[in-house]
């Protein structure tokens, strides 16, 4: 862990992740023991942050059932939904047949509403197989929908300029609190027809 002092930060504290390291920017007018006190406290709420942005399994289908609830009335109802490593170029994949719904975990640390998303396009797909209109009629219901598909479009764009380059510079540290392509199976290639 690193502790950077700043004479040009007054008020503010920000906690992020460098590689391995993390970074803990202080205003340099803080005693060692207000330091040490919000040391911690940032540390605590980045812990948070990083659960929030890489639920389980288990988290995982709790958020698809509370999404589902909240944007489809509780239509949609999977079997089982999970993290996968084997999606490729997939954020996503559903088997309506089967009721399976599995997530890349390419999409694990990116802002909570991404994933929303993310998991919202594929619960939809359990009321419809495809990408017709009724389909995108049901996903319009997300406020964020749009500001969702830009975000993992500038990834995908980002991932093939950059192969291996991760998650874009502050994925993981956003603290923006207001976080309170698709290819599935038989379906074509992500995107609005």
């Amino acid at each position: 862990m690193e502790v950077r002092r700043s004479r040009k930060r007054v008020r503010t504290v920000t906690a992020w992740r460098e590689g391995g390291t993390t970074v803990v920017a202080i205003p340099a007018r803080f005693t060692r023991a207000q330091e040490a006190e919000w040391v911690q406290r940032m540390l605590v709420r980045l812990a948070t942050q990083e659960r929030r942005r890489r639920p389980s399994d288990d988290e995982l289908a709790r958020r698809a059932a509370e999404l589902s609830q909240r944007y489809l009335g509780a239509r949609a109802v999977p079997t089982s939904v999970r993290w996968a490593s084997n999606q490729g170029r997939r954020w996503g994949s559903c088997t309506p047949s089967d009721g399976t719904i599995r997530i890349s975990d390419r999409v694990r640390g990116m802002p909570r509403w991404v994933l929303d998303y993310v998991l919202l396009h594929e619960l939809t797909h359990l009321l419809h197989a495809g990408h017709g209109p009724e389909f995108w009629a049901e996903l319009d219901a997300y406020p964020r929908t749009a500001r969702a598909r830009g975000f993992l479009e500038g990834y995908a764009y980002r991932e093939e300029r950059h192969p291996g380059a991760g998650a874009p510079p502050g994925a993981d540290a956003d603290a923006d609190e207001d976080t309170d392509l698709f290819d599935d199976e038989a379906d074509e290639p992500f995107g609005r027809p």
